[in-house]
């Protein structure tokens, strides 16, 4: 049996905050927003024109714990004074999104997610990434289904610092050889089996539509305008690389991520920046030839992404970081959703080829 999973329904483009009160509309719910601090203030006149009635709405900041979620939970329960809620708004960046799903969770609700920036491709699963006190990963929670709708409005995406974008391609780049990798190493998607081809096909898609559009899509986002190339790179960075993810698989790119997310300094950059970095390892370790390899890198440069463990912010303390990476990207589980199919030492060689690689 194999499972390929999707939000209901995906709405993109300027404006698309207008839909907002459509969804909850034919649904006939009565909606709840939880909306992140950052932006609030911003988009709170876009918010109240796409309701007929305003809907009870929270303002989340901070870091995803089980107890922010539970008092966040909490809050709702007092708000609506006893009545249900059947849908929950979360809108903003991943950690909003993030609590809403978790409180969508503990009140049986279905979820809609609005993301305000592109940094990776987690708005469309169904994941929850919850941290201790100590800002460590504590566990993965998971709303039952995908979200009811994901609603993306480039006008606010443009807005947001271009980083983001960067990540997001970064974080979606990978997607095509990732998904790939897991399926000739027999590894299972989010939904715990082997991928259907339309996932492997929507993961090469993503690739070719990066290739195609992200180096104008980055000058646009750098400009903060929308255009057609803008519109592409976003849906590919969130739509396409979110389903390849959940329903094709991850492999030794997210694997090196282990490693490089624990190096000192590594904390300073974005989990989309460690990716493509990781992507480049998995295609050494792959051995593909120097010139596929030397190819991606321009087009990371084209982008602003870096091609070297020192732009990733990690201290350059010699072979002593690679041998570091090398280990922590072995230090997780053999099997399940991601296979390491490579030792610890062609994890090395590898990183350390990309580095000579980058510097030639």
């Amino acid at each position: 049996m194999r499972i390929f999973g999707a939000p209901r329904q995906y709405i993109q483009g300027e404006g698309a905050l207008s839909c907002l009160g459509q969804i909850a509309a034919r649904r006939g719910a009565q909606p709840l927003l939880i909306v992140d601090r950052d932006i609030h203030e911003a988009l709170a006149s876009a918010l109240s024109a796409a309701f007929m009635q305003p809907p009870a709405t929270l303002i989340f900041g901070g870091q995803i714990t089980l107890a922010a979620i539970d008092n966040l939970t909490l809050q709702a329960g007092a708000l609506l004074d006893g009545a249900s809620v059947t849908l929950i708004y979360g809108i903003g960046g991943g950690k909003t999104l993030d609590a809403a799903k978790g409180v969508a969770l503990r009140l049986n609700a279905d979820f809609v997610s609005v993301p305000t920036i592109a940094s990776n491709d987690s708005p469309t699963g169904r994941a929850i990434a919850i941290y201790d006190e100590n800002y460590k990963l504590a566990k993965i929670e998971n709303i039952p289904s995908s979200p009811e709708a994901v609603v993306v409005d480039t006008t606010v995406i443009a807005r947001a610092p271009a980083r983001f974008l960067r990540s997001g391609i970064g974080d979606a780049i990978a997607k095509k050889f990732e998904a790939e990798r897991a399926d000739a190493d027999g590894s299972m998607n989010y939904f715990g089996t082997a991928a259907l081809r339309s996932a492997l096909i929507l993961a090469d898609a993503c690739y070719r539509t990066l290739r195609a559009h992200a180096v104008k899509g980055m000058r646009a986002a750098e400009q903060h305008i929308v255009d057609a190339d803008f519109e592409a790179t976003v849906e590919a960075s969130l739509l396409m690389s979110g389903i390849a993810w959940e329903s094709g698989g991850v492999s030794l790119s997210h694997a090196v991520v282990r490693g490089i997310a624990r190096s000192p300094g590594a904390e300073a950059s974005l989990h989309g920046e460690h990716v493509a970095y990781g992507l480049l390892v998995q295609l050494a370790i792959e051995q593909r030839d120097d010139a596929f390899i030397l190819d991606l890198m321009d087009f990371y440069r084209q982008i602003g992404q870096t091609t070297t463990l020192k732009g990733l912010n990690i201290e350059d303390d010699g072979q002593t970081a690679i041998a570091r990476i090398a280990a922590w990207t072995m230090d997780g589980p053999a099997g399940g959703n991601v296979i390491v199919s490579a030792t610890e030492a062609q994890i090395h060689d590898a990183l350390n080829r990309v580095e000579k690689l980058a510097q030639a």
